[in-house]
């Protein structure tokens, strides 16, 4: 791939979605952060550019990631739903319990187990009704509006008026979860176990890191390809 300093990571993995995991090893923002170009990512993130254009031009043997660009939108849509509002409801109903475990044994004597647990309370309820607003309203009309197209017809105009309202919502609530999960990462001192971690503390930080990097991919899906070809395609038959 091609490299340019003032690519921006967005467009980097877009084009190519296997720079999601490179992205992820240097601690670089391609979701919320997406605009940046190559070059302010990797001062952000305070690492070297020539490091990261190494590893993002080294072959990824095995690599199984979709061309999510090239795919439909209802396609797209599907695999949203099912993989990563899938994980993350999953995963709260693992966290919060887990989270209270660790609390009841280590609480004492780490103060930031109950700013985590806050914090993570409060992701996981806006991210509930976060999904439940895509799954019922924006998610259906863009199937719509893509299979409306498809057949030659003009889209029923939705009650939200453009889809651009609801993307303009859903996007600040991505930089919302995006605060938190930074928050967290702070506290937990980028996942790193205290010494005296017992097994279902390593086992919490795994699973918030893993968390975290779950809700990267699926804010970089929807930010970067869902929505901005769902906006263009409304706009064209507009």
């Amino acid at each position: 791939m091609q490299l340019h300093e003032n690519s921006t990571v967005r467009e980097m993995v877009v084009a190519n979605p296997a720079a999601a995991r490179v992205f992820e090893r240097f601690g670089i923002d391609y979701c919320c952060g997406g605009e940046k170009s190559l070059a302010e990512a990797c001062s952000s993130a305070k690492v070297n550019m020539q490091e990261v254009a190494a590893a993002l031009d080294k072959p990824s043997p095995g690599n199984d990631e979709r061309d999510w660009a090239k795919a439909s939108l209802a396609e797209l849509a599907a695999y949203i739903v099912t993989k990563h509002h899938g994980f993350t409801r999953e995963e709260i109903r693992r966290l919060t319990p887990l989270l209270a475990k660790v609390i009841g044994v280590h609480g004492g004597n780490h103060e930031e187990l109950h700013e985590i647990r806050t914090l993570f309370a409060e992701l996981a309820q806006e991210m509930t009704m976060h999904m439940m607003k895509e799954e019922h309203m924006l998610f259906p009309y863009i199937e719509e509006l893509e299979a409306a197209v498809n057949r030659g017809l003009r889209p029923a105009r939705p009650m939200f008026g453009t889809v651009q309202n609801p993307v303009r919502m859903m996007m600040m609530e991505h930089d919302s979860s995006g605060q938190v999960l930074h928050k967290i990462k702070e506290l937990t001192n980028g996942y790193a176990p205290p010494a005296d971690a017992c097994v279902s503390y390593q086992t919490l930080y795994k699973a918030l890191q893993e968390f975290e990097a779950d809700m990267h991919q699926h804010i970089h899906l929807e930010n970067n390809i869902l929505f901005p070809h769902a906006v263009e395609l409304e706009a064209r038959v507009s």
